[in-house]
């Protein structure tokens, strides 16, 4: 099985998010794919295979080392590299079918890649998740939910600051918690993401979220393009726009760190 591990939203090595790619024929079990994940240890590993009668559109799956996961934009990211950079794919644009819908990643020219995601706008929550200010070690200014949990906070620094009891937010009814703020000159906004319950304590950076982040901070900012930035200690740069409809564009850079295979025995 040909393996790629990419470093997502990343410009350089050892930064961004790390995620597996396994290009394949055809879906092995889901099993198989879940011990794969497990073993590759990142935070998503990422399978994808080909539409019988199409040249530019994919099935994808995505699993942590723990769960099979419902949307992952990193992993996406990272996939589409694969195939501009070493699989020698030539359209201009690549279609994924996922468990979220078709999911588009277009090359520009610049090399960025951007991903159209769907936009999932958070609601405010008129009281705190039981256990939500006790895993956080901190009381957020706001709290709302899509997906995941959004708390926002007054400043980067208290998102910097934060040292969550994973425990406690694994103990949360929702994916993942995402922690937010206003950034520094030249960010709009930042963020960090926690997702204990899936087995990734700390994700380091977070295109799914982004979807979530993305409508809440532009209707906060009143701009449509917006830069962000997640702090997490590996770090990551998005481009990010929300378009009419219920869809948002995010934007980044992938580089591959390793290419081999994965040799699995029966």
């Amino acid at each position: 099985m040909r393996y790629f591990h990419v470093d997502a939203f990343a410009q350089a090595p050892f930064t961004g998010n790390p995620a597996g790619v396994c290009p394949l024929d055809a879906f092995p079990s889901a099993e198989l794919m879940q011990h794969i994940a497990a073993e590759n240890s990142l935070a998503e590993t990422a399978f994808i295979v080909p539409r019988a009668g199409t040249v530019a559109e994919y099935d994808i799956r995505w699993f942590t080392p723990a769960v099979e996961i419902d949307l992952c934009g990193h992993a996406t990211l990272a996939s589409a590299h694969v195939l501009f950079t070493h699989l020698g794919f030539s359209e201009a644009q690549v279609t994924f079918h996922s468990q979220s819908g078709p999911l588009r990643v277009a090359r520009e020219a610049d090399g960025r890649l951007t991903l159209d995601f769907p936009s999932r706008p958070p609601q405010e929550l008129t009281a705190h998740p039981t256990g939500l200010v006790d895993g956080l070690r901190a009381t957020p200014l706001h709290v709302l939910a899509a997906r995941d949990l959004l708390v926002v906070f007054n400043t980067e620094a208290e998102v910097l600051a934060l040292r969550p009891d994973y425990a406690r937010i694994a103990a949360l009814e929702y994916v993942g918690v995402i922690a937010t703020a206003p950034g520094s000159p030249g960010v709009d906004f930042v963020s960090r993401f926690f997702a204990p319950r899936v087995g990734v304590p700390e994700d380091p950076v977070t295109g799914s979220a982004h979807s979530t982040l993305i409508p809440y901070w532009a209707e906060k900012l009143g701009k449509t393009e917006l830069r962000a930035r997640q702090i997490s200690p590996r770090g990551g740069d998005l481009w990010c726009r929300l378009r009419e409809g219920d869809r948002v564009d995010i934007s980044g850079y992938a580089v591959t760190y390793a290419a081999g295979e994965i040799a699995v025995m029966s």
